[in-house]
């Protein structure tokens, strides 16, 4: 399940099969206008997320007339006010439940409304957006105990769901599991807190030994660290898992990138020019290797091309190229190649302000 499309996290129908073989036939059989909310949050249409939750809580509407309907309804709302960055207004939104172990919560509190149907109905997106919330707010130690607590949380439905020998959900939990373990990943990173994602890292190894992302996340921890020859053969078990057998153009690119990063600890830029331009060849919407591709340009001193590789992406595929980063990196070049970059920067906000989704940080463009 993604971020942005809370679902049942325990919908179990008997007590003998895995609630997720019984799949609802659409999102709206699950939640009423399930569907355009999620088209929405597809968009980047947050604000009318705001106002469809608003509406179909109002008093006039009866559109949410079960228990789970509220809280899947909150969870999108949740959802949107984080992504608008109304951090305070998500927080009250999370405040307002209760205990998610409390019983207002569990299917086998309504029996009428859900016969022989037993679990929580809390989505697994509320849950991660309850840790979340307060990591945004600045209440980082808060945020990494409700990671901690929510990854324990899943460890410990893994355990029942592989008890119960429910294949489907253990799937889909294990990859629960690694979506909070990068979660935490990424905080104790932007902490710089090396020691700590170097064991999670291994953590993620431990459970799958061949995954090339998990592999080369641990080369690029690996080379902010300055162990480059480790960096080296993380890359390098890399490319080995990649000639095992028929591999896509995502882990083909991958192994491009791996090298490309190499090339410029290196100052080789012209080296890692090339390897990017092998992945963009592939793929015209991998924009890490369109963004880098970009900073090697202008590491060489030909701004020029550099800006023309960032625009011609935007122009191509501007749903994918647009996001902060690369924005952010282009009007630095503009910054560096213009007298008159301010006029340029707001040309660009303008096109920006007609395309980006409800959640695009426009102040990036420093104007």
């Amino acid at each position: 399940m993604t971020e942005s499309q809370p679902a049942d996290e325990n919908p179990t129908r008997t007590t003998t099969t895995d609630p997720l073989t019984n799949a609802f036939g659409s999102l709206n059989d699950l939640a009423p206008d399930l569907a355009s909310l999620q088209d929405l949050a597809t968009r980047g249409s947050w604000r009318s997320i705001l106002d469809k939750v608003s509406s179909a809580r109002s008093g006039t509407s009866f559109l949410l007339t079960q228990p789970h309907h509220h809280l899947t309804y909150l969870s999108y709302n949740t959802l949107a006010l984080t992504k608008l960055r109304r951090f305070d207004e998500a927080a009250q939104e999370l405040d307002s439940l209760e205990d998610f172990d409390s019983s207002s919560y569990k299917y086998e509190s309504y029996p009428v409304v859900y016969p022989n149907r037993t679990g929580s109905m809390v989505p697994f997106s509320l849950r991660w957006l309850y840790a979340i919330v307060p990591v945004k707010l600045g209440n980082r130690q808060e945020g990494l105990d409700r990671f901690y607590t929510l990854l324990g949380f899943v460890r410990e439905k893994l355990i029942q769901k592989r008890a119960a020998n429910l294949e489907v959900s253990v799937n889909c939990w294990k990859k629960r599991e690694i979506f909070v373990i990068n979660c935490l990943i990424g905080l104790h990173l932007s902490n710089k807190e090396f020691s700590v994602c170097l064991n999670l890292i291994n953590e993620l190894i431990s459970l799958d030994a061949l995954d090339p992302v998990t592999i080369s996340k641990l080369g690029y921890i690996q080379m902010q660290i300055g162990d480059l020859e480790g960096a080296k053969t993380s890359f390098n078990r890399v490319e080995e898992i990649s000639k095992e057998g028929e591999v896509d153009v995502e882990f083909r690119n991958l192994v491009n990138r791996n090298k490309a990063l190499m090339y410029l600890v290196g100052k080789d830029y012209v080296s890692a020019v090339r390897e990017y331009d092998e992945c963009i060849e592939r793929d015209y919407t991998d924009m890490v290797a369109i963004n880098n591709k970009a900073l090697c340009l202008m590491y060489l001193r030909d701004l020029s091309d550099s800006i023309k590789v960032m625009e011609n992406a935007l122009e191509r595929v501007p749903t994918v190229a647009l996001n902060e980063t690369l924005v952010v990196n282009l009007c630095s070049m503009y910054e560096l190649a213009y007298v008159n970059h301010s006029d340029v920067k707001r040309t660009l906000s303008s096109w920006i302000a007609k395309v980006a989704p409800d959640d695009f940080d426009s102040s990036c463009t420093r104007i």
